[in-house]
């Protein structure tokens, strides 16, 4: 079933019909629930097939070829055709405020502003651009131990504000754990 020679796309997908087309339907069968679907999905292969035209006759292993079409074909309509869950009809109307997260995302910059010029660099550059803070102690002329300090003391002093302004509260470990969103003019 190599070579094309005188046979032509038809007649070498009849051939491939022929050989493979009960084993494929048979194997389709035992994979899918529905015997009209695996009927439905086999002649969607072989029309995959004739859709080649003469490439196909060219393809070295037809069967194998054809097999893994109909695996390809198997996984994209069980895909589509998975177990869907039923929403109840008394779901909650979804929100119009933005969620917490975006709030406190608007409050970082009000907090940012309440720092010195010097820490709110040392956040800006290490904590939200992600230096090191080698690199920051090389780039405003500092001894690392300078630079950790002045982080440090940045980091405190931006917790406090987003402690007291922004209404943020902290776990143990200093994740933030729980926020009230306030307006922007709060």
């Amino acid at each position: 079933m190599g070579a094309v020679g005188a046979e032509g796309p038809v007649s070498c997908l009849l051939a491939a019909w022929q050989d493979h087309g009960t084993e494929l339907r048979a194997w389709l069968r035992r994979r899918m629930a529905d015997r009209e679907e695996a009927e439905d999905l086999t002649q969607d292969v072989f029309l995959r097939a004739l859709r080649q035209g003469a490439r196909f006759c060219e393809v070295r292993n037809r069967r194998a070829w054809l097999f893994e079409v109909a695996r390809n074909a198997l996984a994209d309509r069980l895909r589509l055709t998975r177990n869907l869950v039923e929403l109840p009809e008394d779901l909650p109307e979804l929100r119009e405020e933005p969620p917490p997260v975006d709030a406190l995302a608007e409050c970082l910059p009000r907090a940012l502003a309440a720092l010195s010029p010097a820490e709110r660099e040392a956040i800006t550059h290490c904590d939200l651009e992600g230096m090191n803070q080698a690199d920051f102690a090389r780039l405003k002329g500092l001894s690392l131990p300078g630079a950790k300090s002045r982080v440090q003391r940045a980091r405190r002093r931006l917790r406090e504000h987003l402690a007291t302004a922004c209404q943020v509260r902290f776990d143990e470990s200093g994740r933030v754990c729980c926020f009230v969103p306030r307006g922007p003019q709060d």
